[in-house]
């Protein structure tokens, strides 16, 4: 009757609104209050220290009707050994403890019981924070009507994309975050929030964006291409000026003779190399091997842009093919 009810009440509101309003269509949607509990850290861990105390009374009452069933099993073994007034007293031991096992079931367990209002406790200021973030997405998305998927209202059909409930959940993680947040912080998280909620409002621009992303992110990875190019450049220069001035001052003092290099290669072959000439063969060594680190990175970079490269314009044809395939099997 109480389903008949809402229904009949819905649509009325439906004919009222259709009636007065269709400048714009009605904008409907709905939650799974218990899908958004389930999601609600806080109210998990509540919820599991509440089915461990329900555990904990079921085991108690199992107890109980375990010394109950003894009783009753005695009684029947000993009856026939026992006076009229003792098999009475025992009776009545029995009806007694029975009396305290449906007192404690329903005290515990019962319409009014310890985890019926338990549960109201735990779950009313979860409900409350989802109705202030149904009301404040209801405002900002302009929805007419948003409903609850598990209360009595039957809903013979609901499409997925009219379920609100991860959007609230959403709402009610960021209250968290913001609290821990800077003004200019929550300010950022504010203007990303709102350009997402606009992508998800609209696909197409939020694939516009995505392809907008990737063009960005490919100019971003060749101008860092240029900068390390240029980094190395500058290296390759300070490293030449460096040996030049070495083997200058070298040269100024003595060490390594402009004859001996020019007149006598064939001695100078023959006999062990001067601390300049080691000095010099190991920084050229080092400088050769430096080289080749950078030119084995910038190798590898490449490599790792061509195959990126490659895989956005694999995904972007397959987007488009997709889109096409929509576009012609519409009917």
């Amino acid at each position: 009757m109480k389903k008949y009810i809402l229904l009949v009440l819905l649509s009325s509101l439906l004919f009222t609104n259709n009636v007065k309003g269709q400048a714009r269509g009605i904008k409907i949607g709905y939650i799974d209050m218990e899908y958004i509990l389930e999601k609600v850290p806080n109210y998990a861990e509540a919820k599991n220290q509440l089915e461990q105390k329900a555990e904990k009374w079921k085991q108690e009452m199992e107890v109980k009707k375990s010394d109950i069933s003894k009783l009753k099993e005695a009684l029947k073994t000993e009856k026939v050994l026992l006076t009229k007034e003792l098999i009475e007293e025992r009776e009545a031991e029995i009806s007694f403890q029975e009396n305290e096992l449906t007192e404690y079931q329903q005290k515990k367990f019962g319409p009014t019981g310890e985890l019926i209002v338990q549960k109201a406790v735990l779950v009313k200021p979860i409900q409350d924070l989802v109705f202030n973030a149904v009301q404040d997405i209801a405002e900002a998305k302009k929805y007419d009507y948003i409903f609850d998927k598990s209360s009595d209202l039957t809903m013979l059909f609901a499409a997925k994309k009219h379920d609100l409930s991860d959007r609230v959940i959403l709402v009610l993680t960021r209250s968290e975050k913001r609290e821990q947040m800077s003004k200019k912080q929550q300010k950022i998280e504010e203007e990303k929030e709102r350009k997402q909620e606009m992508l998800e409002d609209n696909p197409e621009m939020s694939e516009k964006q995505k392809i907008a992303d990737e063009r960005k992110a490919a100019r971003l990875k060749i101008v860092e291409d240029k900068k390390i190019a240029a980094d190395e450049k500058r290296a390759a220069t300070e490293a030449k000026r460096k040996q030049t001035l070495e083997d200058n001052l070298a040269k100024r003092n003595g060490t390594v003779s402009d004859k001996t290099i020019t007149d006598s290669p064939k001695e100078n072959s023959s006999t062990e190399k001067t601390p300049a000439e080691e000095k010099r063969a190991a920084v050229e060594e080092t400088k050769k091997k430096s080289i080749e680190e950078r030119q084995k990175i910038i190798d590898d970079k490449k490599k790792a842009a061509e195959e990126k490269r490659l895989k956005t314009i694999a995904d972007r044809e397959a987007a488009k093919k997709a889109k096409e395939d929509a576009k012609n099997n519409k009917p």
